[in-house]
């Protein structure tokens, strides 16, 4: 079929132009529905290039439209009124086949000025759901409404697979001077692609982005995102519940630190999807007394070797495991098998890719313009400019996605101290002071006040953890009492100073006992957790088992005692993936754990289940026994019985809970048996072996104390009354009074 042109006049050639350019800032102005006088002819105009003829339904009839532009301006003229949605039937060059839609021009802006004036004051906490690509059905037509930030911005189109990434075809309109663009466009599916092509305002440049608020990314290495709509019901009312009366302060928390692409994998090498990690993972977690798991970062990145922590997609789960609602899936079983989820989130930085948050709109956006202000040099990423509301607005929505959509039971803030200073990691000249002259980031200091009190408000229960490396204070100590509002702290003075000691040979701990009790000095000054994370495993410091010294049943015996230290001194915990059966090798973020090292077949593997077994059995008396986790943040919970036996490398100490109760904990950081080892003891009685990390169960020697010790009226370590124990080589014990 010949179509003919109709009159040049027809058409406004200055907006024609304009769309042709692809410089058109509200392409609304000149497409859709128009009436150019009160009374005069109604007029449709649709540009659609990739369009050999296209029809307009008018009172049920299909109309042809005139090709009024060579370039896909087709116009339709009529005395009849027209109203929204205006159905179109186009068929593409070439083809004879048709398809229908709406004119995405028709319909008018939903974005409201309160969602615009709050995103504005960064107060839209639930900005997801205004900004990126949301489902929504407008006069009976579904479709996609798309929104994003680009201030400096001429124009802005959103390009996918459904207009052959031809930017002249879906240009947004910018909405005031909020600088928020918007456009519906009808009938996009879940297998959609899309992404934001950019025209810069001043330079006159073009780039093409991802959605910041994007949902979901096609599979790698393809950045594009992918329309994402949740059907998931979730079954995890009761427990959401019952967090909002958590305890945390005075409850259990003890935490298995997880990456999902490295915990276990297929047959073939590839990465079990959420649904079969589900099946797999919680099992364990149960088995071995976990109450949480902590995910390293599972918003979408680009490559496996950052772990996650350079994010690209901060709305988007990985879709290395699945979809959004497998994920759902995942974090719905745990807390139906009595397992909080924790994510560890990235608000201090992010990448420089070119097709993600880097100079978004051709400017300096979501980050600082000057490198001192803007830049980690250390990781080659961007910080963000935590003193913009809508920067503030992106991160805090975010924190807000995560505990609201995908329940979410708490925050791990990553890298906390290259937030709070100014001069983290440079050099003088190299950064700039704050308005006082000083090194504190005040925007960071605002914005994690900002993030803590918002979670503590609207999700009561959801914790935020910071892993903070320096002497900051009052980290965890609410905001109303001039603290930064997060819960805990990773303890990472008493992880260095005690994996410091733990790597030395035995013989010259005894001059370095102050690593072992210094922590004590300051253990209360904020909630502590103490971990062994994925940090010290890898980059050539070897595993927990290959740090250890001495032959292999030494290196065993060492780690054991470690690990009844961790779970045995006040503070909340957590371990990484493979330090509970002692893996040999440093992690590998490219492969499975060596859960071979279990199986019967290899020689070493009733050594390693001796390690499981041990971690099990303590993580079992911390989670049933109030005494060890009860009092985790205060002073009455811990009292040494002796810190000062560094000839022998012996530590000694009661740990008591909130129901009267208390046990006793012995270690012995030398491979030298005490033999009747006399012992002070806070009330006479008869004391029970309950726990020793040196049983032959667990791969140990067996040295021990039978069924009962008997205390006898000598006065020992301040205390009337005394028992007399063996103590097993590099080993801890336990004794609760019968």
């Amino acid at each position: 079929m010949t179509v003919k042109l109709a009159p040049p006049n027809h058409t406004n050639n200055q907006h024609l132009q304009r769309i042709l350019d692809a410089t058109h800032h509200d392409p609304f102005q000149f497409l859709g529905i128009h009436q150019d006088t009160v009374n005069g002819p109604w007029l449709v105009r649709v540009f659609q290039p990739n369009a050999g003829q296209v029809w307009v339904k008018v009172d049920d009839d299909w109309q042809a439209m005139t090709l009024v532009d060579r370039h896909g301006l087709f116009e339709f003229s009529s005395k009849v009124a027209i109203a929204a949605p205006v159905a179109l039937r186009i068929q593409p060059h070439g083809q004879t086949s048709f398809y229908e839609t709406s004119d995405t021009y028709c319909f008018a802006s939903t974005v409201t000025q309160e969602e615009l004036y709050l995103f504005g004051e960064g107060r839209l906490l639930e900005a997801y759901n205004t900004l990126g690509a949301v489902p929504m059905t407008l006069q009976g037509v579904p479709g996609v409404r798309f929104a994003v930030w680009a201030p400096s911005a001429e124009r802005v189109s959103v390009v996918g697979s459904f207009n052959q990434w031809d930017g002249r075809v879906h240009a947004m309109r910018v909405l005031g001077g909020s600088g928020v663009w918007e456009l519906f466009i009808p009938h996009l599916t879940e297998h959609d692609l899309y992404k934001f092509e950019i025209r810069n305002r001043e330079h006159g440049f073009v780039v093409i982005k991802a959605d910041p608020y994007g949902k979901a990314f096609e599979p790698r290495p393809g950045a594009a995102n992918r329309i994402s709509h949740s059907q998931y019901q979730w079954q995890d009312q009761d427990w959401l519940q019952q967090r909002q009366q958590y305890d945390w302060l005075h409850q259990p928390f003890n935490c298995y630190e997880v990456h999902l692409g490295s915990w276990q994998r297929d047959e073939n090498g590839h990465f079990l999807s959420y649904r079969a990690l589900a099946d797999a993972l919680i099992p364990h977690l149960t088995s071995m007394g976990y109450t949480h798991i902590e995910l390293l970062p599972i918003a979408e990145h680009p490559l496996n070797e950052s772990w996650g922590y350079q994010v690209t997609g901060y709305f988007a789960p990985t879709q290395r495991h699945g979809s959004p609602d497998d994920l759902k899936y995942f974090i719905d079983r745990c807390h139906a098998a009595g397992i909080g989820v924790i994510l560890d989130w990235v608000p201090g930085h992010f990448p420089k890719d070119d097709w993600a948050l880097a100079r978004f709109d051709g400017t300096a956006l979501y980050e600082h313009a000057d490198p001192r202000l803007g830049e980690h040099t250390d990781w080659g990423t961007y910080i963000f400019n935590y003193g913009r509301n809508e920067v503030r607005n992106f991160l805090l929505s975010n924190a807000y996605y995560w505990i609201k959509e995908f329940h979410i039971d708490g925050l791990r803030v990553d890298a906390v101290a290259s937030m709070l200073y100014l001069d983290y990691s440079r050099k003088e000249g190299e950064w700039l002071p704050n308005a006082y002259g000083g090194r504190e980031n005040l925007e960071v200091i605002e914005f994690l006040k900002q993030l803590n009190t918002m979670v503590g408000e609207r999700f009561p229960g959801a914790l935020v953890i910071a892993e903070e490396s320096t002497s900051w204070p009052a980290v965890s100590r609410p905001v109303y009492a001039g603290g930064l509002g997060f819960n805990m702290k990773w303890n990472m003075g008493w992880m260095n100073d005690v994996l410091t000691y733990m790597q030395l040979d035995p013989i010259f701990r005894q001059h370095h006992h102050n690593r072992l009790t210094f922590g004590q000095m300051y253990a209360y000054s904020e909630n502590f957790v103490l971990p062994f994370s994925h940090d010290e495993v890898v980059h050539g410091k070897k595993s927990l088992l290959g740090k250890m010294p001495g032959d292999s049943w030494q290196q065993f015996a060492n780690l054991r005692l470690l690990l009844t230290f961790q779970m045995t001194m006040p503070g909340k915990k957590l371990n990484f993936m493979g330090n509970e059966f002692g893996q040999w090798r440093e992690w590998n973020v490219n492969q499975s754990l060596d859960w071979h090292l279990l199986e019967e077949s290899h020689p070493g593997h009733a050594m390693h289940r001796g390690v499981q077994s041990l971690v099990r059995d303590l993580n079992s008396h911390y989670k049933q026994r109030p005494a060890l986790h009860a009092h985790d943040f205060d002073q009455q919970g811990f009292q040494w019985l002796d810190c000062q036996d560094s000839g022998q490398s012996l530590l000694s100490y009661i740990r008591r809970g909130n129901d009267n109760s208390f046990v006793i904990i012995v270690l012995n950081f030398t491979p030298v048996p005490r033999l009747q080892y006399r012992l002070g003891v806070p009330q006479a009685g008869v004391y029970k072996e309950i726990f020793n990390s040196d049983a032959a169960c667990y791969g140990g020697s067996n040295v021990g104390n039978g069924d009962s010790c008997h205390s006898a009226p000598v006065a020992w370590m301040d205390h009337a009354d005394s028992i007399s124990i063996n103590l097993p080589p590099l080993a801890g014990v336990i004794l609760q009074l019968q």
